[in-house]
């Protein structure tokens, strides 16, 4: 079944629980948590209220958005503050990292990922291979803010190349530049038989 436009109706977003040490990181995440909540779609993430993940779901919460925030218990005191936690509208606490993630890929319609560490890189390339091996055709982005994903996109060029990507028509992620452009990518994506945007200032490097 492919997506249509009235299906996007939730984001995931994966980024970082740090800040990182480039300020326009979390500026990028508040102003895509400002364009979910604007265009009127609901964040589902990592229940995080820090870094890069609290910056995007301040976001949403200022722009008067709905937020679900699904975190394992042992990452509660780490990654987040009750006080912060409250403001959510809906919170998700789960046993393990495994079944984070498979309900955050079951709530979302759509996925970001803003810059981030080991565990936000894990998570895109979980997507991809669920893609790659045909489970799902949900909207895929790399939000690459200043450059960040350059050296994922080279080595998936690499792989490629090289014949490792062998179904690489099905690992197909939007690389937007500008944060502005994302969600509106991710709608007309979601409008398109295979869920890809036709948009000329979006670029599909796969």
């Amino acid at each position: 079944m492919t997506q249509s436009m009235k299906e996007i109706r939730a984001v995931c977003v994966y980024c970082g629980s740090q800040p990182g040490r480039n300020g326009v990181y979390t500026e990028t995440g508040r102003a895509l948590g400002r364009s979910i909540a604007a265009h009127g779609l609901r964040l589902v993430y990592g229940g995080g209220t820090r870094g890069v993940m609290g910056a995007v779901a301040d976001g949403v919460i200022n722009g008067g958005g709905a937020v679900t925030g699904i975190i394992p218990e042992f990452l509660m005191e780490k990654e987040a503050t009750k006080q912060a936690l409250g403001q959510l509208d809906e919170l998700i606490v789960t046993e393990d990292m495994h079944k984070r993630k498979h309900t955050m890929f079951e709530r979302a319609d759509a996925f970001v990922t803003l810059p981030g560490g080991i565990g936000t890189l894990e998570e895109i390339i979980e997507i991809m291979t669920w893609a790659q091996l045909g489970r799902h055709k949900k909207p895929m982005v790399l939000a690459n803010i200043d450059g960040f994903w350059d050296p994922l996109i080279a080595l998936m060029d690499h792989m490629a190349a090289e014949g490792f990507l062998h179904t690489a028509h099905l690992v197909q992620p939007l690389v937007i530049d500008r944060v502005d452009d994302i969600v509106p990518a991710i709608i007309a994506a979601g409008s398109q038989p295979n869920g890809k945007s036709g948009e000329a200032d979006i670029i599909d490097r796969m």
